[in-house]
């Protein structure tokens, strides 16, 4: 019998807006730095670490682990033969790689990627530098990295050339996900507002702050199963920005996942697949997978893309551990995208374990019966 360790982050249990388990951003840029409300924005709620659990459980014995102070000695302990890891971390700007870097210390296979790519993704500028060396598109972009380099760019010395000299710029914590940091407040569209939101984030967040060149076209996100030369592109994620309340910006940032988003009232934000043209859908699906494998992402990611001026699409963010929400009724990418694929939420988690195994050459129990299952309603990979 195969021994599946499971390893999450669960968020403390608060209710805000109609949801539960986390909170909105309340503070203004001219308050004092404060404990930032959304600090668990990128932990798995109860209900989430439950359906992972249960579609784990049909490939094996789930041993759920905590990733808190306790997870190495759990590990040791338990010696499970694989681990399926959705853990976020908490502290440091290496946090997602903590587990994954434990079991590699321990010589435990696990899901997803490694510790240099998740800890890399989780630095946009990094990132960026990445792609850019690797001629893959993203928005022109320079990096704030603490008050004496806002003031050295205030001052003009940032060269005329810089992204500064054509607002509007969108601002971002570096090593942040799931949103946390990110707001209407972040698209500046002067000097002055650059000023007053860069310092609030410099802050608030204890961190640098990357400028983006304002993408002003169309918004996707596009889930990836599988390695190497067989991962392939699920259905595109299109962006609905005309379901945002009246006066919204164009953006899928905090507010729109976590504030205006309710069980009430949900916002119809996704559509999936998304209304492209063929040719738009393989430059997406070419810009989305050479990201994935140029920086050694494995078993499953979420990608997101934008598109520029001229219609070209640009990498955004890359998530290689994503959101994974199992109410259908929730705004969640990767199983939206699943689902129009054919996969149920527990095929979809399955099938990122089962990556990992044949990866790893780790036997599962349901692989000795996979011959008697039908065939995938889609042509992914297993």
């Amino acid at each position: 019998m195969t021994r599946i360790g499971f390893a999450y982050n669960q968020k403390p249990e608060l209710s805000v807006g109609g949801r539960t388990g986390t909170a909105a951003i309340e503070q203004r840029p001219d308050e004092e730095p404060p404990s930032t409300a959304d600090v668990y924005a990128e932990w798995d709620s109860a209900e989430t670490i439950d359906a992972v659990a249960s579609a784990l459980s049909a490939l094996g014995d789930v041993i759920r682990i905590e990733a808190d102070e306790s997870l190495p000695e759990r590990l040791r302990a338990e010696r499970p033969d694989i681990v399926f890891n959705i853990a976020e971390g908490l502290h440091g700007t290496n946090r997602e790689a903590h587990v994954p870097a434990i079991c590699e210390f321990f010589a435990i296979p696990y899901s997803g990627s490694d510790p240099f790519t998740l800890s890399l993704c989780l630095d946009k500028a990094r990132t960026k530098d990445f792609l850019t060396a690797h001629g893959i598109p993203n928005a022109r972009y320079a990096v704030i990295e603490d008050e004496a380099s806002l003031s050295r760019l205030l001052a003009g010395e940032m060269g005329s050339d810089s992204i500064f000299s054509n607002f509007p710029v969108f601002l971002k914590p570096v090593h942040e996900g799931s949103s946390k940091g990110i707001t209407e407040k972040n698209l500046v569209r002067d000097r002055d507002e650059l000023e007053t939101q860069a310092r609030f984030l410099l802050a608030t967040y204890d961190q640098p702050v990357i400028a983006e060149e304002f993408l002003p076209g169309a918004e996707f996100t596009c889930g990836v199963l599988g390695n190497g030369a067989s991962a392939q592109v699920l259905p595109i994620v299109g962006m609905n920005f005309e379901s945002l309340p009246a006066g919204a910006l164009p953006i899928y940032g905090y507010e729109a996942k976590w504030v205006w988003d309710t069980p009430d009232e949900p916002l119809d934000i996704f559509e999936c697949p998304a209304r492209v043209s063929p040719a738009l859908q393989r430059s997406i699906e070419d810009v989305v997978l050479r990201a994935y494998r140029i920086l050694g992402c494995r078993d499953w990611s979420r990608i997101d893309v934008r598109l520029d001026a001229t219609g070209k699409p640009n990498i955004v963010e890359v998530n290689p551990l994503p959101g994974i929400l199992p109410n259908p009724e929730d705004n969640s990418c990767l199983p939206k995208a699943a689902r129009a694929a054919g996969l149920n939420y527990d095929e979809l988690i399955q099938s990122a374990l089962r990556h990992a195994a044949e990866r790893t050459g780790v036997t599962l129990r349901a692989q000795r019966r996979r011959a008697a299952r039908r065939p995938s309603p889609v042509a992914l990979p297993a």
